[in-house]
């Protein structure tokens, strides 16, 4: 064993010797092309490619890569079964993982991926420098990372062509999935937001079955419909209507529909926006995979119809015809107020404004549809009409699931013929369902509600005699 080590010391020392007097006697264009001839021999004898992914390019490394980004996230979800050191970071909060902490693979570790049957190595590298001039402001001026990808060279085609591009779209779909929601709202022309983190989901929303599955699908084909909305050219976006009486649900069905869809959440309030142009400045900056939602409707500018009701009633004083929707493009307005019309507001949704980005939903709200004018609900502009209505039995199940763990009860069949002979919002039976204290049990809160419900329809039936005796009195006279 000690004459084999002395035998090696000799070869490396005769190397070393030659190596020195190679860079000393040959001339440097002699020395690249024998270094060239060499490299094409090692080329040869070594069957295996490799791949860098530096963690900083550019100039000065001073940018970020985003290859090396999505790689970091991909390995991170397939690597913590196989390497034997991982590192753990913070996870950022997200509505669909409720993991703290996040594994990945450790530096200079290195993991086997497989792709179609062809087996891959990564490894992570990091290079430490006593003396380096990188400007990064990401990471330690001495340490330099990247990613190594090693694979056959017979597999070279579909490792470059195919292997790659799954790695970046499974990193973006497993970014989507772990991201945090945001939920905007527009003030002083920009948009502002905090993290989004409303708990509504369509299994807790109280609504009936049926429709509530109508929904889920609808939604469903929007997200996977890129190719279909491609092919029959129209812009890739959706507008769905709510409406209904206050309490039904609607806010709660927005929220639902964000989290399904893990998308971000644009609040826009109409009032707070000046004119035409800043509405089409914030629709340019929202981003793609977003709601934008637009609550009762009816309520935040005057574009509820009032043209038609001009041409009937022939009016064409400037100050009057400035109260609705169809002079306020035309400068009449006090400058205080918004100056959005009709015709804007219409651009944005559906016009060629509304082809900038893609993958968008657009809700709007309203307690009152028949105030709103036709041209901005008609089908196109919002593809879906959702109609909220009163309290079913079916939705009092999920509600009677969700407060109260319950199935069912003696008291069902009670509360299921009163919901029919009244009008109780789903917002009034989760009151009257929720345990006021620690100590109220089941049989309390069901009988709250049906004493609720049977003085609700005391109620409806006093308003019904005094409207037939009101009617009475006004034929009398």
């Amino acid at each position: 064993m000690l004459q084999s080590w002395r035998e090696l010391g000799k070869l490396m020392a005769t190397t070393m010797f030659v190596y020195t007097m190679f860079l000393r006697l040959v001339p440097p264009p002699l020395q690249n092309r024998i270094k060239r001839y060499f490299r094409k021999i090692t080329h040869y004898s070594n069957p295996y490619i490799r791949i860098k992914f530096h963690e900083f390019t550019g100039e000065d490394y001073f940018m970020r890569s985003e290859a090396y980004t999505a790689i970091q996230t991909y390995l991170s979800e397939h690597s913590s079964k196989q390497a034997s050191r991982l590192k753990a970071e913070e996870a950022k909060r997200s509505n669909n993982s409720n993991t703290p902490l996040v594994l990945s693979m450790d530096d200079n570790e290195e993991i086997v991926d497989e792709f179609e049957g062809i087996k891959v190595q990564w490894i992570s590298h990091k290079i430490t420098q006593k003396n380096t001039r990188s400007l990064s402001l990401y990471s330690s001026a001495d340490e330099k990372r990247y990613y190594k990808l090693s694979f056959h060279r017979i597999h070279k085609d579909i490792i470059v062509g195919c292997y790659l591009n799954h790695v970046l779209e499974e990193a973006k779909a497993i970014e989507m999935k772990n991201r945090e929601l945001k939920l905007y709202s527009n003030s002083k022309k920009k948009w502002s937001h905090i993290v989004f983190e409303h708990p509504a989901r369509f299994e807790t929303l109280a609504m009936d079955p049926r429709k509530k599955e109508e929904i889920v699908k609808d939604l469903v084909k929007f997200k996977n419909g890129r190719e279909y909305y491609k092919k029959i050219g129209k812009a890739w976006k959706r507008g769905y209507l709510l409406y209904g009486p206050p309490g039904t649900g609607k806010s709660t069905m927005v929220a639902a529909m964000a989290n399904f869809m893990n998308y971000d959440l644009y609040d826009l309030e109409l009032t707070a926006v000046k004119d035409n142009s800043e509405l089409r400045k914030l629709l340019i900056n929202t981003a793609s995979k977003s709601i934008i939602v637009i609550e009762d409707i009816d309520c935040s500018l005057d574009l509820t119809g009032q043209r038609k009701k001009k041409r009937e009633n022939g009016k064409n004083d400037g100050k009057e015809e400035g109260k609705g929707g169809v002079r306020r493009g035309e400068g009449e307005e006090d400058e205080k107020g918004s100056k959005v019309t009709l015709s804007g507001l219409l651009n944005v949704i559906d016009g060629i404004w509304s082809a900038c980005g893609g993958e968008r939903i657009m809700i709007f709200t309203t307690n009152f549809v028949e105030k709103l004018d036709p041209a901005l609900i008609r089908r196109g502009r919002m593809d879906k009409h959702i109609e909220f209505s009163y309290c079913s039995y079916e939705a009092f199940k999920v509600l009677a699931r969700n407060y109260l763990d319950l199935e069912y009860h003696d008291l069902f069949p009670t509360i299921e013929k009163l919901l029919e002979m009244t009008n109780m919002t789903p917002a009034d039976v989760a009151e009257n369902l929720m345990p006021k204290s620690l100590d109220v049990g089941v049989e309390t809160c069901l009988c709250n509600l049906v004493q609720a419900l049977e003085k609700s329809m005391e109620e409806d039936s006093k308003k019904v005699e005094i409207h037939e005796k009101g009617n009475i009195q006004f034929t009398r006279e």
